[in-house]
C-alpha cells in the first residue's frame, strides 16, 4: 500500500519528477519539521501544510530548469527551499548539476550540510551573506521567499558577472511588481501559474539589463 502522504506528491509527475523521488522529498520534509523545534526553519503555522506549501511549491521550479546547465545558485536557501529540493530531484534524474546554497545563518547552514550529506547531494553550502559576495558566476539563480523582486534584480546585477537566468516566485501582487520593475529594467521572461497557489506564479528572467 502506497503511503497517502507520498501520493500528495503525484502532481509533480506532470513535471517529470519520478515517483522514486517522492519518499526522499517526504523524508526531507520530516527533517525540517524535526529541526523546526530547535531553530526557526519554517513558520510554525505552516507545519501542517508544509508538504504543499514548501516542498511541492519548491519542486515546481524544476520545470524552468535547463537540464544542460551545470550550476544552480540558491541565493538565500534558508531551510533548503528550494535548493535542497531541486538537488534531490536532479540526483534522481542522474544529473551532474551542482548546487551552491548561500545561507548566512550558522545553524541553518549546518542543517543544510547535514541533509546534503544524508541524501548524498551535489551541493556546496556557503555560509556567507550573498549581498557581500562579488563576481559570482553561475548558469541559473533561484530564490524563494527571500527578498522582493526589485532587490533581487539589483543584487544579481551588482554581484553576478555571469548568469543565464533567474527563477523566482511572484505573489498576488506579482503583476504590479513586474510592471514596476519593467520600467527600470529590460529583460525577457517566461511566466507560469503556480501548482500550489491560485494567486502565485513562477517567472524565469533572462537577458537582464538596467535601462
Amino acid at each position: 500500500m502506497i503511503d497517502s502522504n507520498i501520493l500528495e506528491y503525484s502532481k509533480l509527475e506532470t513535471l517529470n519528477v519520478s515517483r522514486e523521488t517522492f519518499p526522499e522529498l517526504e523524508e526531507f520534509r520530516s527533517l525540517i519539521l524535526a529541526k523546526n523545534k530547535q531553530i526557526n526553519l519554517i513558520s510554525s503555522n505552516t507545519e501542517t501544510i508544509s508538504r504543499e506549501r514548501h516542498i511541492i511549491d519548491s519542486a515546481q521550479i524544476i520545470d524552468f530548469i535547463d537540464k544542460n546547465d551545470n550550476l544552480c545558485v540558491d541565493i538565500g536557501s534558508g531551510s533548503g527551499l528550494p535548493g535542497i529540493v531541486l538537488a534531490i530531484i536532479m540526483k534522481h534524474q542522474k544529473s551532474n548539476m551542482k548546487f551552491h546554497l548561500y545561507e548566512k545563518s550558522y545553524h541553518k547552514s549546518n542543517f543544510l550540510r547535514e541533509v546534503s550529506k544524508k541524501f548524498d547531494l551535489n551541493t556546496k553550502i556557503i555560509q556567507k551573506d550573498v549581498f557581500l559576495e562579488k563576481n559570482l558566476v553561475t548558469d541559473v539563480i533561484v530564490a524563494r521567499a527571500f527578498k522582493p523582486l526589485p532587490i533581487i534584480l539589483e543584487l544579481v546585477n551588482l554581484n553576478f558577472t555571469k548568469f543565464k537566468s533567474i527563477i523566482l516566485f511572484l505573489g498576488k501582487n506579482g503583476k504590479e511588481m513586474l510592471d514596476d520593475v519593467l520600467s527600470k529594467w529590460q529583460f525577457e521572461y517566461k511566466e507560469k501559474k503556480s501548482l500550489t497557489s491560485e494567486d502565485s506564479s513562477l517567472i524565469k528572467i533572462s537577458n537582464l539589463k538596467k535601462k
